[in-house]
């Protein structure tokens, strides 16, 4: 079974969601599902409809949430100041494509390479965890594909929670 590998902020966010999602956007759900009811006829009431499938969304992003708290591995970021470490910003020359590329280094629930947040599980992400500016580094991409990255800059980030959580 895949472990998810998660901070403690990041368990402790998680619960936060589970906990808002019982403690009121479940009471809201099962509120609207009871006025669509009232409204008679389900068989043609959209609303209806619309209540249950909100109100399912949201008890299969529960079970979702708490999966991955049961099933994670905690882990602690361990480098030192000067080295590519979790949620560190860091600025990549990509050799291949002689463009220089921004990314945040973050935990697998929190990747989003559109947004500049690669995961430390991604080919790229492990590849340049524990290195030092200057670095030359290969990104093995697959048996048949690897590229040469430079980290040109590291800028110790801070967790603010404002990377979101992806969704299932």
């Amino acid at each position: 079974m895949y472990h998810e590998k998660l901070t403690k902020k990041d368990v402790e966010r998680l619960q936060e969601e589970i906990d808002h999602r019982k403690l009121v956007v479940r009471k809201e759900a099962i509120e609207a599902v009871k006025e669509a009811r009232a409204q008679g006829d389900l068989s043609e009431n959209f609303e209806y409809y619309a209540a249950k499938r909100d109100k399912n969304k949201n008890e299969s992003r529960i079970r979702y949430l708490e999966r991955m708290i049961k099933n994670a591995e905690i882990i602690t970021d361990n480098s030192r100041e000067d080295e590519v470490g979790l949620n560190n910003t860091v600025q990549l020359y990509m050799e291949e494509d002689d463009e220089t590329e921004t990314y945040k280094l973050v935990t697998s629930i929190r990747g989003n390479s559109l947004s500049g947040r690669i995961s430390t599980e991604s080919p790229l992400g492990k590849a340049i965890l524990g290195h030092k500016v200057g670095d030359r580094v290969a990104v093995k991409v697959s048996d048949s594909y690897t590229y040469y990255v430079v980290i040109r800059s590291i800028e110790n980030t801070e967790d603010d929670g404002s990377d979101a959580i992806r969704g299932f």
